[in-house]
């Protein structure tokens, strides 16, 4: 039996109305959670540097009468545009019960060609604006009495995927970032997961990398043989941002179809 991706969103109500904040929610998986969310009824603030991607993103969820989500174009590099953000977005919304760390980029590389140059601009997408985005809105969390942040890692290093050695250094940290704050926010009921996609079938990955060779590895890797789809790895964030997972922290929850 395959699911359909229109039948895979459970319905929380303790997401209705609960404030949350994305990055990299413009495309691909952060633009699935963006609308799942919404679909979900949660007021919803992301930012991208994609402007033209989020622009349509949010054309399109408001011409099919759903609220339109707060959206700022930011380049995550910028920690100080990245907070910005963060406050403007709580100024008009109100303070973040949710935030998803999401943004990402899994540019190939070499371990021959990477300069000290390659390798600040490589972490400073995929490994430093999570911590800061945290930094952000903990304050708030506290103020609410708690929240639920969720850190998107990667199977890619636990697969020892070898085409990008520091993009695998940036998400093997992740799990140490979620279990290094687990317990110090975890006194104000704040929880701090990771959820681990596999490879997942957004249009950068179909476009760029899934050649006979890729289909091949799916087939041989997965356990199933459906290909995970961006609304996937959205229905395991849902889980957790909503009060339905409000004793679990600190952990890693895989979303690979078994291939890790």
């Amino acid at each position: 039996m395959t699911t359909s991706s229109s039948s895979l969103t459970a319905s929380y109500p303790s997401l209705r109305d609960r404030r949350v904040f994305i990055t990299g929610g413009g495309s691909g998986i952060g633009a699935a959670m963006v609308e799942a969310f919404v679909a979900q009824g949660a007021k919803v603030a992301f930012i991208d540097i994609a402007e033209g991607a989020s622009a349509a993103l949010v054309e399109s969820l408001k011409a099919a009468g759903r609220t339109a989500p707060w959206w700022r174009c930011c380049d995550v590099r910028d920690i100080g545009a990245l907070q910005a953000a963060i406050r403007d977005a709580a100024a008009e919304l109100g303070d973040f019960e949710v935030l998803v760390n999401n943004v990402a980029s899994d540019d190939r590389h070499t371990l021959e060609a990477v300069t000290p140059g390659y390798w600040d601009e490589r972490m400073a997408i995929n490994e430093r604006p999570a911590f800061f985005a945290i930094q952000a809105v903990a304050a708030g969390m506290q103020r609410l009495g708690g929240g639920s942040i969720v850190n998107l890692g990667s199977t890619g290093w636990q697969t020892k995927a070898g085409e990008y050695p520091c993009y695998a250094i940036a998400k093997s940290s992740v799990n140490g970032l979620t279990r290094g704050l687990a317990a110090s926010l975890g006194k104000d009921r704040i929880r701090v997961n990771t959820v681990s996609p596999g490879w997942v079938m957004t249009e950068r990955q179909v476009q760029l990398w899934l050649t006979a060779e890729g289909e091949q590895a799916i087939a041989r890797n997965q356990c199933l043989p459906d290909k995970l789809q961006p609304q996937d790895v959205a229905a395991m964030v849902l889980f957790l941002a909503a009060d339905d997972g409000r004793m679990c922290t600190a952990q890693e929850f895989v979303v690979d179809a078994g291939w890790s």
